[in-house]
């Protein structure tokens, strides 16, 4: 009974992504692939979450330190706010994005009243965006890879002379870069693949804000096979960072 409930569920997972695959035109992939907008739109994609994945990193590692290793009465407030994005609808998150940034945004209406600039509807909002949904990932898997460090070994290094800064980087960053590393690859995947904050949030003009999730949304209507094409490259991205997460180069990395 229980192996057959499993096999259900994987159906279920499996199905839509077998048939994705087989509206696939193979023949033509590279052609698809290669065509002008598809072009542009992986440009937009490839920079953006790169960025963006590099600034969740910056300062999601320390935050996650914090979550790890602060004190509980005020951790146990942070951490929802900080994972919430996880579990916000996209729209939603597109629409707070919009409301601090925008033209008459909580901090992006200072910044047009002095600079005349605003982020929305820039390549500059789609790696906010990317920021926005993909850190809470790495701050989640991070914050778990430093509760899995010996709080007795950073003590005994701070009692041996090393500030909280040393221990941080000496120790602590070491020890924990496994979980830095998977947290890193799923920041990236997620900005990636993000869509719906980025819509709300950016736009969608080609060559500057149309990432590979948009170029795939407005190609399904007047050419379906480059949807499909993207799609599956979408797919096999998705697959391969899970199997990077599970394999033995991540288990290497962190020694």
């Amino acid at each position: 009974m229980l192996t057959a409930i499993a096999v259900a569920g994987l159906l279920v997972v499996l199905l839509p992504l077998l048939a994705l695959l087989t509206r696939v035109p193979w023949q033509n992939l590279f052609t698809e692939l290669s065509s002008e907008s598809s072009i542009n739109a992986l440009k937009v994609s490839v920079t953006s979450s790169l960025l963006a994945a590099t600034i969740a990193l910056v300062l999601g590692v320390p935050l996650a330190w914090y979550l790890a290793r602060g004190p509980k009465r005020v951790t146990r407030i942070v951490r929802p706010v900080v994972i919430s994005p996880l579990v916000l609808p996209p729209t939603v998150a597109g629409l707070a994005l919009l409301t601090l940034m925008g033209r008459n945004g909580l901090i992006g209406k200072l910044i047009y009243e002095q600079t005349n600039w605003a982020m929305p509807f820039t390549w500059t909002a789609v790696v906010f965006a990317g920021v926005f949904v993909g850190m809470p990932f790495l701050v989640l898997v991070v914050e778990s890879a430093f509760r899995q460090v010996p709080v007795e070994v950073e003590e005994t290094a701070q009692t041996l002379g090393a500030n909280p800064n040393k221990v941080f980087w000496r120790i602590s960053v070491p020890l924990a870069r496994g979980g830095i590393t998977s947290g890193l690859v799923l920041a990236w995947a997620r900005a990636l693949g993000e869509f719906g904050a980025t819509l709300t949030f950016a736009g969608s003009m080609p060559g500057v804000t149309r990432t590979l999730p948009m170029e795939v949304y407005n190609a399904f209507e007047v050419d379906p096979q480059a949807a499909y094409s993207i799609s599956a490259l979408l797919v096999l991205v998705a697959i391969t960072v899970v199997y990077l997460l599970k394999s033995k180069l991540i288990q290497a990395f962190a020694g």
